[in-house]
């Protein structure tokens, strides 16, 4: 698998690639932040690497364009700083995890692995369920007509709902896949979810994203039925 590691910091850069290398990934290392958009842009990666102060362009606008543009390859992001709002924005940019600068390598192994392992049976389709219209490929999801804005954690929330088609996910599931190796608490499921509701269903007066006490969460079809909407008139 190839891998794309885009930092500034040369020497840290090639230490990095070394040690991929090693773990058997083909490695391509990159300086700044528009010559890794424009190799990134290849859809050539199975992973991207991806520091977020970098010259030309930062780590943020990179991710922005490649998920605007349809890329869909995972990205960890790697930040020196510890402020919770520059993770917060690379989440909502698109990036798919992240490590704060200076980190376990073997830790950084485990979250690319983790990335690499995760279904991507959607990336390249839309998914319908009633008048809900989830589109993998440009992370967007709209009700009917209306754009649905929301954040890195729940839209990945979302989509691995849609990924079930209908099945019933645990919350642990989700927290795998939400939160790899980060969390284990089950709470931060349920306040995201309570969050993506609030989004998707609740201002359309719907409820297509269902609790199943004991078990977890799924999408479903939530539109009235004809013979539904005829037993209301009588």
């Amino acid at each position: 698998m190839r891998i794309l590691v885009v930092d500034d910091e040369r020497a840290f850069a090639r230490v990095l690639a070394t040690g991929l290398t090693a773990e058997g990934f083909v490695v391509d290392t990159v300086y700044d932040g528009r010559t890794g958009y424009l190799m990134a842009a290849t859809g050539a990666y199975s992973a991207i690497v991806l520091d977020l102060m970098l010259p030309h362009l930062s780590g943020f606008a990179v991710c922005a364009r490649l998920r605007a543009d349809g890329v869909m390859t995972p990205v960890i992001v790697l930040t020196a700083k510890n402020g919770e709002f520059d993770e917060v924005e690379a989440l909502e940019s698109g990036a798919d995890d992240y490590l704060r600068k200076p980190f376990s390598y073997p830790v950084l192994v485990a979250r690319i692995r983790s990335l690499l392992r995760r279904p991507t049976s959607i990336s390249d389709s839309v998914v319908t369920i009633g008048d809900l219209v989830i589109d993998a490929a440009r992370r967007r999801v709209q009700r009917g007509a209306t754009l649905i804005e929301l954040s890195g954690r729940e839209w990945n929330i979302l989509e691995t709902l849609a990924r079930a088609a209908g099945t019933v996910v645990s919350k642990e599931t989700l927290l795998v896949e939400v939160w790899p190796n980060e969390a284990d608490d089950v709470n931060l499921v349920e306040a995201r979810v309570s969050v993506l509701r609030r989004k998707i269903d609740v201002p359309f007066g719907r409820r297509s994203l269902e609790t199943v006490r004991g078990a977890g969460y799924r999408l479903v079809d939530d539109r009235p039925t004809p013979d539904s909407r005829a037993e209301v008139h009588t």
